[in-house]
This record gives structure tokens, C-alpha cells and sequence, in this order.
């Protein structure tokens, strides 16, 4: 955007307000765009991560033993990832993002306060699995335009700031979940609580599709710069799953707290927030280092996150709080770093396809991880947490391999 008197510019089929000034300023449609869409990731953050700070112990309450829990967290999570390589190619044919959003976003936020009706574990399985299923529906067409806003305002950056405020929702999420615990509310009253967060969700979406009906006209050009899926977005893909098969859920974490009598039940969402809290800032510190500085960040950062199973799993109270904060790393890499990366190697016109069938690949990671990690916990602690340390520490030789293969394009 270069300098000048305000005007108006046509934006899908409606006309937008362009704010005078230099590109990236705070007023310009690409970052109103990135905030607008970031306010509603903090809603469904509140909603979904409050929702996922208690599942574990919710389902143990139910009856569910570790491996139904980790086994049915990986299935969930895998559906997360899978399922958006079929919602992102239906966006790319169809044209129907917003529509493809709306519909993930109902279902994403409201199998969360339902979880309150749920009556068995295998009730409360399905809600978990339907959450996800929703999340996996609306998320290659929400990243793919935010893509549009990169060149403007750097892809680091975008992913960073419109992940901060996702993770500040998922702090704010088991705060909330834990405050109506200590106040002698139970599981069920936590979650129903939660349809407020719910709700104005979905208004803030909303203002986000009255604003901005075409997000592909706040493409400034350079932002999808692959004619095609070359080596370097399959290597990316991979060592994308490896990092995801060695980072745990938070339901095999917060069932192993509950069960070794690590924290009561009000600290669990404690803990889970402190973590994302922590994300928060090491997501805009690695955004704006991811810009600069490139891979290195993310290799230091992979490094870091494989280092919390120990602590996690061995430790007392304080010690596990530690390893939290670490795993804390790991949601950033997995939220604002692995998103840089894949918007270096987007190929034009496949935008939504590319991030669903990226994520596809990371899902299958996860449901590895998830279903190894749910047998070792039963068996073996020295096995799960060498597992997890080992799987992330193998992506950093194929992420170096991919950004070889990138360069020589």
C-alpha cells in the first residue's frame, strides 16, 4: 500500500475503507484482518482449550483407563489433521471458504459445552472426536487467508500474532475452568460455562466475514510462490510428523498428574494455562525471529520442546510446571513456526489443499505418537519419554535436508 489520502478499494463485492500509510501499520486491512480473525481464535481458544484442560480426568471420572484416553486424543487429533486435506480441497474447488468455516467453527465450539450432557466416557469420546472433527473442517481455510496477509506483513509475524491471541484464549480457557473448580463446581458445570466463550465466537466470525468477504484482495503478490508440490513441502511434511508423534496431548499429561496425585484438580487447568501463557510469548518472540533469522529458530526450538517429557513425567509439582513451560514450546513451534514454513513452499491456487494435505501428514504423526505414547504410559515411563525426546529430535536432520532442497529450487 503506498501513501496518500484514504480511499475506498472494491473488496468482494462490498467496498473497504484503505487506511493511508506505510504497508504493515496497524491500521491497514491486512493487520485489522489478522487481529479480527485472531479475536475469534481467542474465543475458541477460551471454549476448546478450557474444554480439553479436564478432559482427561473427566473421562478417567467416567471410567476410561490412560490408553482410552491417549488413543482416543490421537484419533481426535488425527481426524483434526487428516480431515482438513478433504476441507481444503473443497474450499480450493468450491470457493466456499467462509461457508466451510462457519460450518467448522458450529461444530468446533459446541461439542465442547455439550461434553456436560455426556453421560459415559464413550459419549464424551464422541464429543471430543466431533471437536475436533469441526477444527479440522475450518482450519486450512482460516490459515490459507491469513497466506493473503504475509507478504505485507511477514509470515512469521502473521502466524505469530494471530497465534498470540489464539493462545491467550487458551490461557484464559482453564483459568476459567479452574476458578469454577475451586469455587466446589464440577466437570460438567466447567464445561457448560464455557458456552458463553462459545458464542462470542462466533459473533466476532461474523464480523470477520461483514468485513473482509474476499480475504484474497489484501494479497500485496509473492505470497503463494511454488508452481507445485516440490521435494522440499514433502520433507517439511515429514519432519513435521515427527515433531508431532513426541508432542503428548494434554489429556495423556493431565490423566498422568490426576493418577500419580502430581496436582489437585483445580491446578490441572493451572498448569495447562501457565503452558500456553508461556506460548504466547514464545510465539511472537519466534514470529519475529522466524522473519529475520529463518530455520535456526525453528531447530533451536525443537530442541527445547523435546526436552519436557522428563520433567513431565518424573517430577513433582514445580518440576512438572517446568516441563509444561517446554511443552508450552512445543504448541508454539506447532501453531506459528510450522506455518511459516509451509507459506514459504505454498503452490498458487492450491492454498487451502496445500495446508490441509500438510496437516494430514502431521495427523498421522500425531496418531502414531498419540497411540505409542497411551501403551508406553501403561508399560514403560523410561520407554515414553524416551520415545517422545528421540521422534522430535529426529525432524531436525529432514527439516535441515528440506531447506537444502528449498534453496536449490
Amino acid at each position: 500500500m503506498t501513501g496518500g489520502a484514504p480511499g475506498l478499494r472494491e473488496h468482494g463485492g462490498g467496498l473497504l475503507m484503505v487506511r493511508s500509510g506505510k504497508a504493515g501499520d496497524f491500521g491497514s486491512p491486512a493487520f485489522l484482518f489478522v487481529m479480527t480473525t485472531g479475536i475469534v481464535n481467542l474465543f475458541g481458544d477460551i471454549t476448546y482449550e478450557g474444554g480439553a484442560s479436564i478432559n482427561g480426568p473427566f473421562m478417567a471420572s467416567l471410567g476410561a483407563s490412560a490408553a482410552i484416553v491417549s488413543v482416543t486424543a490421537g484419533i481426535g487429533e488425527f481426524l483434526g489433521y487428516a480431515l482438513r486435506l478433504p476441507a481444503g480441497y473443497a474450499a480450493d474447488r468450491t470457493g466456499c471458504y467462509w461457508l466451510i468455516t462457519f460450518a467448522g467453527y458450529v461444530i468446533n465450539l459446541f461439542a465442547v459445552p455439550a461434553m456436560a450432557l455426556a453421560g459415559s466416557w464413550q459419549v464424551a469420546a464422541a464429543l471430543i472426536l466431533a471437536e475436533r472433527v469441526g477444527r479440522a473442517l475450518r482450519k486450512p481455510t482460516v490459515e490459507a487467508m491469513l497466506s493473503y496477509t504475509t507478504a505485507e506483513l511477514g509470515k512469521g509475524w502473521v502466524y505469530a500474532l494471530n497465534t498470540a491471541l489464539d493462545e491467550f484464549g487458551a490461557t484464559l480457557g482453564p483459568l476459567i475452568v479452574a476458578a469454577v473448580l475451586l469455587l466446589k463446581g464440577d466437570f460438567r458445570t466447567g464445561y457448560a460455562c464455557l458456552t458463553i466463550s462459545a458464542a462470542a465466537a462466533l459473533v466476532a466470525l461474523v464480523v470477520a466475514r461483514v468485513n473482509f468477504p474476499l480475504p484474497s484482495s489484501l494479497d500485496q503478490g509473492g505470497t503463494a510462490p511454488a508452481k507445485d508440490f516440490g521435494t522440499a513441502y514433502w520433507l517439511y511434511m515429514l519432519a513435521g510428523a515427527l515433531f508431532a508423534a513426541g508432542l503428548m496431548s494434554f489429556e495423556l499429561i493431565s490423566y498422568h498428574l490426576t493418577k500419580a496425585g502430581v496436582a489437585s484438580e483445580h491446578w490441572i487447568p493451572v498448569m495447562l494455562a501457565a503452558s500456553t501463557a508461556f506460548g504466547v510469548l514464545a510465539n511472537l518472540a519466534f514470529g519475529k525471529a522466524y522473519d529475520r533469522t529463518g530455520l535456526p529458530v525453528v531447530i533451536a526450538a525443537v530442541c527445547v520442546s523435546a526436552a519436557f517429557s522428563p520433567f513431565v513425567f518424573l517430577g513433582g509439582f514445580w518440576l512438572v510446571l517446568f516441563g509444561m513451560l517446554l511443552w508450552g514450546v512445543g504448541y508454539a513451534i506447532q501453531d506459528t513456526l510450522l506455518k511459516a514454513i509451509v507459506a514459504e513452499v505454498l503452490p498458487e491456487g492450491k492454498r487451502n489443499f496445500a495446508f490441509g494435505l500438510y496437516y494430514a501428514g502431521y495427523g498421522v504423526g500425531w496418531l502414531i505418537g498419540s497411540v505409542v505414547a497411551g501403551l508406553l504410559y501403561e508399560n514403560s515411563r523410561a520407554g515414553l519419554i524416551a520415545f517422545s525426546v528421540l521422534v522430535q529430535l529426529a525432524s531436525v536432520p529432514v527439516f535441515l535436508l528440506a531447506r537444502r532442497q528449498e534453496s536449490s529450487r
